[in-house]
């Protein structure tokens, strides 16, 4: 039976794992190394409605508290520089599975020409405000929404809260680990020390020290349909005006830049592939594009990819050390979220004791979200006919989407039906488990990415009519919304009270459970 964990890693997974093992198992004492020597990435940080979901409404953190630490700005989507559109937006809405009551079909097939105003969010992401305003003026603050983070504030944030919660921490370099008839059965520490455990959560990062290094699982890679392999990370001080309330995606000669807008600064990321350019050319087309931004010294190198298992014997990876993709869809956090999520529930299930068959379901769902996010995120690249260099001309013709075939080939040749929700739960899966994307991601991409089908839809001088006034008002009441700038200074107000804020942070044993409930991403 469990009855101590250890986390090794006190980076954003660490920290989230041991702040929800704490939350949901109080019991449980749950013991972080952290390594003085490794510090924080200080990137910029996206993420989905997953995570503030899990934030405040799952861990039980206070909105107040979590904006006045961390600082976070609002994301209500992604702005694609990408395909043959001068844009299109991904916004976490409902665009094109999505039908108004007066008209015969669903919004995707009214968007082959133009993509703008189908919603009210991302109408108000064309128009850079974040919020509409109330009868009060003050935001109608949307919960179904990301948030954009400064990593090393997100941390500090993390690490007060698992504090506060009891969690012990250990000031130490991970030397390795020792191995035992239930997998490892102590980690070493650099000045010899031993710290043994009943369950060891690896959140080392690429390094992944206990379940890639001491207990070499296997590595699935990704690189058939993910080819990018690089990072160069660059910010600059941001100036006054328009905070932008979208993580911007925009598409480079041998890979695509990330814009993430903080209250203080801008932080910009070009990810590319090292077969089509060198780190100096990466550098330089970066600059180009960038002058203002100061860059790290070295470019960041990783690979796409998951391993085999996740949880192995008494080790359970989180984070980076589990598997990584390139952040396109801000899925990091996601997975860490979705992950921690299904780790409590199913130690709960199991009164902390799992059996084997537990183990395999939890690997069975992970590695089922991991492929789920390969199979969304290689049909960015094998639709993006924006630019025709040598990188995306081979993206476009040798991305292997084969998970996701049989929802294209419904596609093809019926276009954007929402009957493809009835495809998606089993593409590429033998359990049906849903994509976290859901249909609407796909359908979303799809339309703005303009892949052609067979099965044409001509709406109505009527219909047309409909359609334009629909998008007219969602302008018209999107011009009246508020910039984030404006949505900060109520926030951030002596006065302003977060109404859903939960009464405190301190550790609350869970409910008994009945049943599991898996989390698959956005869920």
């Amino acid at each position: 039976m469990i009855k101590n964990v250890l986390v090794v890693g006190a980076g954003s997974a660490g920290l989230i794992a041991a702040i929800a093992l704490r939350r949901k198992l109080p019991n449980l004492k749950v013991q972080c190394v952290r390594s003085p020597e490794i510090g924080v990435i200080g990137v910029g940080e996206s993420t989905t409605p997953n995570f503030p979901k899990t934030m405040f409404n799952y861990l039980g953190i206070k909105r107040q508290f979590f904006f006045k630490s961390a600082n976070p700005t609002w994301k209500l989507g992604i702005h694609f520089l990408w395909g043959s559109r001068k844009f299109f937006n991904y916004g976490f809405s409902w665009q094109c599975d999505a039908r108004l009551s007066n008209l015969p079909r669903c919004n995707g097939y009214y968007c082959e020409e133009d993509f703008t105003g189908v919603d009210q969010i991302n109408t108000l992401m064309e128009l850079q405000k974040a919020f509409m305003r109330g009868p009060d003026g003050a935001p109608v603050i949307n919960l179904h929404l990301g948030l954009h983070l400064e990593n090393t504030k997100l941390v500090a944030t993390l690490e007060v809260v698992a504090r506060e919660l009891g969690v012990e921490f250990i000031d130490a370099k991970v030397q390795g680990a020792e191995k035992g008839p239930e997998g490892i059965a102590a980690v070493v520490l650099e000045d010899g020390r031993r710290l043994e455990a009943d369950f060891f959560i690896d959140a080392s990062g690429f390094k992944s020290l206990l379940l890639g290094k001491a207990l070499e699982e296997p590595f699935v890679s990704f690189g058939k349909s993910l080819f990018c392999d690089r990072a160069i990370v660059g910010n600059w001080d941001r100036p006054t005006g328009t905070i932008l309330p979208y993580t911007t995606a925009e598409t480079m000669d041998a890979g695509w830049c990330w814009r993430i807008e903080h209250i203080h600064s801008v932080n910009r990321g070009y990810v590319f592939c090292s077969n089509a350019l060198s780190d100096d050319e990466a550098h330089a087309e970066f600059m180009r594009k960038n002058p203002k931004a100061k860059t790290w010294e070295r470019s960041v190198k990783f690979r796409s990819g998951r391993y085999q298992r996740v949880w192995v014997d008494n080790v359970v990876a989180m984070g980076n050390a589990s598997g990584f993709v390139e952040p396109l869809e801000a899925t990091a956090l996601m997975v860490v979220c979705a992950m921690c999520q299904n780790l409590v529930e199913f130690l709960i299930h199991s009164d902390l004791d799992p059996t084997a068959s537990i183990r395999d379901l939890y690997n069975h769902v992970s590695t089922q979200s991991w492929d789920d996010i390969r199979n969304f995120l290689s049909l960015h690249y094998r639709y993006n006919t924006r630019l025709q260099t040598p990188f995306w001309k081979r993206a476009v013709a040798e991305a292997d989407v084969t998970g996701i075939q049989g929802l294209l080939d419904f596609y093809y040749e019926n276009g954007p039906t929402g009957l493809a929700r009835n495809v998606i739960s089993n593409v590429g899966t033998s359990s049906g488990i849903h994509s976290a994307f859901g249909i609407e991601g796909y359908l979303v991409h799809l339309v703005g990415l303009k892949v052609p089908y067979k099965k044409k839809y001509m709406p109505s001088a009527g219909e047309w009519q409909i359609w334009n006034r629909h998008r007219a008002e969602n302008s018209a009441q999107a011009a009246a919304g508020m910039t984030c700038e404006e949505a900060l200074q109520y926030i951030h107000h002596p006065a302003w009270q977060w109404t859903s804020d939960p009464p405190r942070t301190a550790p609350v044993a869970a409910a008994p459970t009945r049943g599991l409930n898996i989390v698959v991403g956005n869920s």
